[in-house]
């Protein structure tokens, strides 16, 4: 029965956020993660702001070239993961558990997002709203309906807001 019980929080975590939240947990692939910073052209000293971060993929992977990360997520199961896996990077690496639509940004110079259709909408108005620009937003797969893409490649989609 404890098994069970385990079974169905470990699921319902993972499902219920992807349906009801933005995304289901799906790792970035390392290219796609190369490919995205590619996009980006961060520098050194740059922040990249991720919401949904995952197993930290995209933080590790920011983090190893200087540059400051700071991810959002929800399922406290992935941050654990996250947590544990960019230890090495603490000095450039924040983790933030919980909801990002209720939460405040941190200045940033790119967004990072695996967001379902639906979603893209109230990001891009949260972003035409976003205190700090410019900034740029690469969202992984999801176009936002009706604005110009500035560059994509292989599934991958930069905006940019001023």
């Amino acid at each position: 029965m404890l098994f069970i019980s385990l079974l169905l929080i470990l699921v319902l975590s993972f499902c219920f956020v992807g349906i009801f939240l933005g995304a289901p947990y799906m790792p970035t692939l390392n290219k796609q993660v190369e490919i995205a910073l590619e996009l980006a052209e961060l520098k050194k000293g740059d922040t990249l702001l991720e919401l949904g971060c995952g197993d930290g993929r995209v933080l590790i992977a920011a983090a190893k070239k200087d540059i400051k990360a700071i991810g959002y997520e929800i399922n406290p199961f992935l941050v654990l993961i996250c947590y544990l896996r960019t230890i090495k990077y603490r000095q450039l690496v924040q983790i933030k558990w919980g909801n990002y639509w209720d939460k405040s940004w941190p200045a940033a110079d790119i967004v990072f997002v695996f967001l379902i259709s639906r979603y893209m909408e109230k990001l891009d108005k949260r972003l035409n709203n976003y205190p700090y620009k410019p900034i740029k937003l690469i969202s992984f797969a999801f176009k936002i309906k009706g604005k110009r893409i500035t560059k994509s490649k292989n599934g991958l989609f930069l905006y940019i807001y001023k």
